[in-house]
């Protein structure tokens, strides 16, 4: 507790109310031309995986292992780490006209394609209706008459961020959206975009994957052509600072340009295994 809660950090969290002040942002771009050779050479095998799919091992890894600090929430003015490494997803529902999500629980223990198979899965299930927690919880909202959305929605932020309980029976909780949210705007047309921040949600991050395009880019002093993926994040400065955001951005870079490493179980899971 003491090491996530510096002076600065047990300042944040009464300067910066719930993140829709304390947000800060970040681009990054990466050469994801041998990610796109290892997807399409395993397709090639029957073996399914998109850039999705990896994005969500790199990231998992990341917080999992590389940076946990940042695998957190606020609660009471404290920092507090968090059990489980979950990286929530956001999926395409009815033809992309509205928006779910799959939570990937452990996704730093994971294989690439063990994350493809646990979001065709659970994404079908949601797409099915079999999955329609978030789906309900919506409606419930929704059914407020308007003068008394608002106030509702502010009781319960208070209730979950302010006091730090948990409403389980409507799903909001320290772990409703996970430990951090990716969305694909690419799949969209989208070259770019910042995500917001939903309030009462205990994100500490959400990263957007762009279009991936071919641009003219310098290596070893020569212009050559690489297929290059953007992805920002929007993030909460009262979990994350700038070192935070750097760390992340340089293991996820580190993993997306040598994928071959999210098709192998990770070599920190295999020094536990063997320790236990």
């Amino acid at each position: 507790m003491k090491k996530l809660n510096s002076p600065w950090r047990t300042i944040s969290t009464a300067v910066y109310g719930a993140p829709n002040e304390g947000k800060i942002y970040g681009i990054l771009e990466v050469d994801v031309t041998d990610a796109w050779e290892m997807i399409m050479a395993n397709r090639a095998e029957g073996r399914r995986i998109t850039m999705t799919h990896l994005v969500t091992g790199a990231i998992g890894r990341t917080i999992g292992w590389d940076i946990p600090e940042m695998n957190a929430f606020v609660k009471r003015g404290q920092v507090v780490q968090r059990d489980e490494v979950i990286v929530t997803v956001a999926v395409n529902m009815h033809g992309g006209k509205e928006m779910s999500s799959v939570k990937i629980y452990d996704a730093h223990k994971m294989t690439v394609f063990e994350i493809a198979e646990k979001i065709r899965s659970r994404a079908a299930k949601a797409r099915s209706g079999d999955d329609n927690a978030t789906m309900e919880n919506k409606s419930f909202m929704a059914k407020i008459p308007w003068p008394f959305r608002r106030m509702v929605f502010l009781l319960f932020r208070f209730i979950t961020n302010s006091l730090g309980f948990q409403i389980k029976s409507l799903g909001l909780g320290h772990n409703a959206f996970g430990s951090i949210l990716l969305s694909n705007i690419g799949s969209h047309g989208l070259s770019m975009g910042f995500a917001a921040l939903f309030p009462g949600s205990k994100l500490p991050a959400v990263i957007i994957m762009g279009k991936e395009e071919d641009k003219a880019v310098v290596r070893d002093g020569k212009i050559v052509i690489r297929k290059i993926l953007p992805l920002t994040g929007t993030f909460d400065h009262r979990v994350m600072d700038g070192y935070h955001g750097g760390m992340l951005a340089h293991h996820i870079k580190r993993y997306l340009e040598h994928a071959e490493l999210l098709a192998e179980a990770p070599v920190e899971l295999k020094e536990e295994t063997v320790k236990g």
